[in-house]
């Protein structure tokens, strides 16, 4: 485990690498001894640092594949903040190394509970499931991250869109929706739901439960993202991505 000290200096080196866009040596080598709570902490440090509103969580690592390369057993989180939600367009220039993940929204009506949290609880809590894309990216050179590492970079977020279709959870099997994405017109992933742990509502139960743990609660207006339905797709300038959600509709994001 760190020190506070050192905690603050990683998250200090993570806070400049994002803004001179100049990525730094995996957290996991600079601090061998850092662990996960130290990971989870750092995030938050840098959270509180840039004093924007907290609009929502991610799930990260919600596929199994994905967990199996990482050596763990459950997903891990980061924080949506109200400056990282984007309007169509991207700079390619303000990221490191940004990619976009396919993601089934959740729009919360309700609270959730925290400890004991249901998919059922997630579904009559959910006002509406929304097409999305998430725009991941990593401060760590060349994505050479540990669990350790995208834990303390918010779980490697970076920003995220939402498309305009608003759906109830009731009018569809979540798990069964089959998601296409296409860059400049071409498919370059495919995958459906019920990669994300089975079922996307899964993945927020269990994120309402973890964060509790920290005494943190998703509230009622809170946007969740839980997970992506394909692989992620490395992001260039010019790249136009089109995600298609059977059911659901369809969303943008454009690199400049």
């Amino acid at each position: 485990m760190l020190t506070i000290q050192s905690r603050e200096a990683a998250a200090e080196l993570l806070r400049t690498a994002e803004r001179d866009r100049v990525p730094i040596k995996p957290l996991v080598e600079l601090y061998p001894e850092i662990d996960v709570v130290d990971a989870y902490e750092i995030q938050l440090l840098n959270v509180r640092h840039r004093n924007r509103d907290v609009i929502g969580h991610k799930v990260g690592l919600s596929s199994l594949a994905m967990q199996q390369m990482m050596g763990v057993d459950e997903p891990d989180y980061g924080h949506l903040l109200d400056d990282m939600q984007l309007a169509g367009t991207a700079d390619a220039s303000a990221y490191l190394y940004p990619r976009v993940e396919v993601e089934i929204a959740f729009l919360l009506a309700r609270d959730l509970p925290g400890e004991g949290c249901t998919v059922q609880d997630v579904l009559e809590a959910t006002e509406f499931v929304v097409p999305a894309i998430e725009l991941i990216d990593s401060r760590i050179e060349n994505w050479r991250i540990g669990l350790q590492d995208t834990i303390a970079d918010n779980a490697s977020s970076a920003g995220f869109m939402l498309g305009s279709e608003r759906v109830r959870p009731s009018e569809l099997d979540i798990g069964a929706v089959a998601a296409t994405l296409r860059r400049n017109g071409e498919v370059v992933a495919e995958g459906r739901g019920d990669a994300v742990l089975g079922d996307p509502a899964i993945a927020v139960a269990w994120l309402a439960a973890k964060v509790a743990g920290f005494g943190v609660r998703l509230l009622a207006g809170d946007i969740v993202l839980p997970g992506s339905c394909t692989r992620a797709i490395d992001a260039r300038p010019g790249d136009e991505f089109h995600a298609e959600f059977a059911g659901l509709g369809s969303v943008d994001l454009k690199f400049e």
